[in-house]
């Protein structure tokens, strides 16, 4: 009977509604204790604690992922609403972006190296700042290993999402414009999905430097892929 019940879709969907709902409650008392993190790690404490397989799991979850498709167009609206400052603005978005996406290639490529990791781990960081579907193909082209580069992606966008505003706000750049342009750029989706939170003209230019970033991004890597092969 619970072997039958955890197998069900329902099972996966209530479990991941509830932590994240619990998650949400957290976020309303530590700011920086983002929804996304807490949401998976206890989702992971659970799952391991009752040793209850993924797939069993994951046959509910996949109900939540066919709602990305919709919320990442939700993205566009901001993008619309503050259409004219974004155009008055585009020469400093594509110089930041393509900026920013050259610095989280070699930077990536410096710190594993420096650390002594293996070729295969340095690609699978490489394509960590744009979003996971892109980030992953890359991964897979250049023959990294696609599933680290899975994990560094979302560990980045967590990890910008709950510590970018706050470092930018210590160096002293709070406008909405280059936080927008600074989230969207290092933390793809889930910092976007913040900054969308604390000022839509922020989530404005963060989907449009995420966008924009993971064009560049894939660009950059050609040379690097026919230079591999």
């Amino acid at each position: 009977m619970a072997d039958s019940m955890l197998q069900h879709p329902i099972f996966g969907l209530t479990l991941s509604v509830l932590i994240y709902a619990f998650a949400n409650v957290i976020y309303q008392r530590w700011r920086f204790m983002h929804p996304l993190f807490v949401c998976t790690g206890l989702i992971i404490l659970i799952l391991v604690s009752f040793r209850i397989p993924f797939e069993d799991f994951k046959r509910g979850a996949d109900v939540l992922t066919l709602l990305l498709g919709p919320a990442t167009v939700a993205l566009g609206v901001p993008l619309y609403k503050y259409r004219a400052l974004i155009r008055s603005n585009m020469k400093r978005v594509m110089v930041s972006v393509l900026a920013g996406s050259i610095t989280g290639i070699a930077s990536s490529a410096a710190i594993v190296g420096l650390l002594g990791g293996s070729q295969s781990i340095i690609l699978s960081m490489l394509p960590k700042s744009v979003s996971s579907p892109i980030s992953i193909e890359i991964a897979t082209r250049l023959g990294a290993i696609p599933e680290l580069t899975a994990v560094l992606t979302t560990m980045t966008g967590l990890f910008g999402s709950m510590f970018g505003t706050q470092i930018l706000n210590w160096l002293k750049i709070n406008d909405n414009i280059s936080i927008g342009i600074a989230l969207g750029t290092a933390a793809h989706g889930i910092g976007t999905a913040k900054v969308v939170k604390d000022s839509e003209q922020q989530g404005g230019f963060a989907g449009l430097s995420m966008a924009l970033c993971g064009i560049m991004t894939s660009i950059l890597f050609i040379p690097i892929y026919f230079w591999l092969k």
